[in-house]
């Protein structure tokens, strides 16, 4: 399947415009990613799931992406260790040490493409070679960071060349990039596909702003919105990028939808910020 979106689900065509331009492709990739997300976590397919976002800012060509996938796999190692080897220490994707904020090292088809990528993008690959090659790999999302672990307690670090990590290896790693903030044991548990994929989004609306493209930070915003279960620190801050962008509306139904879920106190609260976003958009 080819996606061939003309522009993202709901980018904003001028930061001070706010004209909206929306394309029935684009529609079909936020359709298929809320089919993948609303499935129980392990039928979601992490790939295509990943492409369906990517798909939302240009053309994807899904059937090459898998096909490269399928072939990195039918040349992998038997171990998880030889894997990140073969893929990180040869050289043949590596952390983009360089421009790490760049927008396409959160786009799947586009880190197999460059051979370039960020922490969660490098092991999304990985755990997909992994997953096709029989390896069972897992995702592992420490604060600031994010490996691949496996059935024998080791982790991998694709980032940094696919480096091999034992747990002090890890508390090394947290260290590193998260300076004097307590590690916790939980840290190293899997993530779910979920969350992944709401971490890949989260990394997205960070390059977006960095490079001071907020309109273009909607369409990531509404894809989050999808997935069950997010947090409701994340909702609210969900709707507070809405409302930053205009999107008034939007922005009160995310905080009334969830006044239905909280305390009373918190609903109040949530229920009055609501009643701004409304009133501001009158």
């Amino acid at each position: 399947m080819v996606f061939t979106p003309k522009s993202v689900l709901g980018r904003l065509s001028e930061i001070g415009s706010h004209a909206i331009e929306c394309t029935v492709s684009a529609v079909e990739a936020t359709e298929q990613f809320e089919e993948f997300v609303t499935r129980p976590d392990g039928e979601i397919p992490l790939d295509l799931a990943a492409l369906s976002i990517a798909a939302h800012d240009h053309r994807v060509d899904e059937a090459s992406v898998l096909t490269r996938l399928d072939e990195l796999a039918q040349l992998a190692p038997v171990n998880a260790a030889a894997l990140a080897q073969q893929l990180f220490g040869s050289g043949k994707f590596l952390g983009n040490q360089d421009n790490y904020s760049d927008v396409r090292n959160s786009f799947l088809d586009v880190v197999i493409d460059r051979g370039l990528g960020i922490p969660i993008t490098l092991s999304i690959l990985m755990m997909e070679v992994g997953r096709r090659a029989g390896i069972e790999l897992v995702g592992i999302g420490l604060p600031g960071h994010f490996l691949v672990g496996d059935s024998s307690d080791n982790f991998y670090d694709p980032f940094s060349g696919g480096r091999v990590l034992d747990v002090e290896g890890v508390k090394q790693k947290f260290a590193a990039v998260r300076g004097g903030a307590k590690f916790s044991s939980e840290y190293l548990a899997p993530v779910s596909t979920r969350a992944i994929l709401a971490r890949v989004l989260a990394n997205l609306i960070a390059a977006y702003l960095a490079v001071g493209s907020a309109p273009s930070v909607l369409w990531v915003v509404r894809l989050r919105l999808l997935i069950p279960g997010l947090s409701v620190p994340e909702r609210v801050a969900a709707a507070s990028m809405l409302s930053d962008l205009g999107r008034f509306s939007e922005a009160a139904a995310v905080l009334e939808n969830l006044a239905e879920e909280v305390s009373v106190v918190e609903a109040d609260r949530l229920t009055q910020r609501a009643h701004s976003y409304r009133a501001r958009g009158n």
